[in-house]
């Protein structure tokens, strides 16, 4: 066995003294050496909390808007590479891909590859899963949910869900994505959930985000309703929580965070003419029993998103049709296409706050030839509204 030179062995005896427990602050504090931010005390706080519990499968961070749980999240993903572990997968909404690959790279210097359809296909040329790189993997939800078997093969480090409240329905059997998500991770044993709105209509919803982390934290779900809903039993859910979900309120860093004030205006407005006839015009298309640019099902959730839309810009609404207009020129073209869904999921967070309520799959049959007359007068009724430019949005 080759012996080390005294030089080696000063240089092995000094890395054991750097280390220490993922869990403690001086961890933590040596892989913030080179990085590029400036932390507050609730961000450390929870970045150690997501660290520190051994036994536990994950955590929910669930700070409120504007907090910092990207940077937590940055924390966490910094701390699993110093430690070597480097199979870790962020799924974020498709709008917010982009926004993620940038500030890892900006604030933690972490690299790491958007995973989509094109390099996707591209990489399984070479590999049999395109999942498996030395970079993060930062993917979509409607993507990650396509490519759930992938997922599920690999012994994942670490998945970090941003926007987890997208999943909080997973108690329910017809949310697909969410219980497709739940099935792939259901191995991984370290999850981070983040979310601000862990919360929203019913107690049901903590339940299925929890469920997301570990089953056995709370039970099955008769378990659950049984002891938590239709009595005030909250001191026990605060204290069934409490391991594995962490929330910091605005009023809470007031002392050392300062936030502009925001004071909302009331203004008040009268639809021209012209708003009133795109109005009229959408509502016709809308009604209308053979659209082929709605698959028939995602045709409810297009539809909220259309109007949605409609309600607050007319040049809003001009992108999404501009959208199913050149998803409906690439059916024609070739006979497939990218699901309506993820198209406008990429652009448009209307369709991810709709989608949260939305328990329906899309389903889309083979284009016949008969139909290629339909789409091309179809297309041609949507393309003459200009699509707006992403400053005009």
């Amino acid at each position: 066995m080759h012996q080390p030179t005294p030089q080696q062995s000063q240089y092995l005896a000094w890395q054991l003294t750097r280390r220490a427990a993922s869990d403690s602050i001086e961890s933590l504090a040596a892989t913030l050496v080179d990085a590029q931010v400036e932390l507050n005390p609730h961000q450390v706080d929870a970045a150690l909390f997501a660290c520190r519990n051994p036994l536990s499968r994950g955590v929910i961070l669930a700070d409120e808007v504007g907090l910092g749980k990207t940077i937590e999240a940055g924390l966490v993903i910094a701390q699993r590479r110093a430690e070597r572990r480097h199979k870790i997968l962020i799924i974020t909404p498709a709008n917010l891909r982009k926004q993620w690959h940038q500030e890892l790279q900006d604030k933690f210097g972490l690299t790491g590859i958007i995973l989509e359809s094109k390099n996707y296909n591209a990489l399984r040329k070479n590999q049999a899963n395109p999942f498996i790189q030395e970079a993060l993997i930062i993917c979509s939800y409607q993507f990650a949910k396509s490519k759930a078997d992938d997922i599920q093969r690999i012994n994942w480090d670490l998945v970090v869900l941003d926007e987890a409240h997208r999943l909080r329905n997973v108690y329910k059997s017809g949310n697909i994505i969410a219980r497709t998500l739940k099935d792939a991770m259901a191995h991984v044993q370290s999850k981070v959930l983040l979310t601000a709105t862990p919360l929203q209509n019913s107690l049901l919803e903590l339940y299925g985000l929890v469920s997301i982390i570990d089953g056995r934290v709370f039970g099955d779900l008769d378990s659950f309703r049984a002891q938590f809903t239709g009595r005030a039993n909250f001191d026990a859910l605060r204290k069934r929580l409490a391991p594995v979900c962490k929330r910091t309120l605005r009023q809470q860093v007031q002392p050392y965070v300062s936030y502009t004030a925001r004071r909302a205006i009331v203004q008040e407005f009268t639809p021209s003419d012209e708003e009133r006839e795109l109005s009229r015009l959408v509502a016709d298309y809308l009604r209308r029993p053979d659209l082929k640019a709605l698959p028939e099902g995602q045709r409810q959730l297009i539809s909220l998103v259309l109007w949605k839309l409609l309600a607050s810009s007319s040049r809003g609404i001009a992108g999404v049709l501009a959208t199913m207009a050149e998803r409906l020129q690439n059916l024609l073209n070739s006979g497939d296409s990218e699901a309506l869904a993820q198209s406008l999921d990429e652009d448009y967070e209307g369709l991810a706050d709709t989608a949260d309520e939305w328990e329906g799959d899309e389903d889309e049959s083979a284009l016949a030839s008969s139909e290629c007359a339909t789409i091309a007068a179809e297309i041609a009724e949507l393309r003459p509204v200009k699509k707006p430019s992403p400053i005009e949005r």
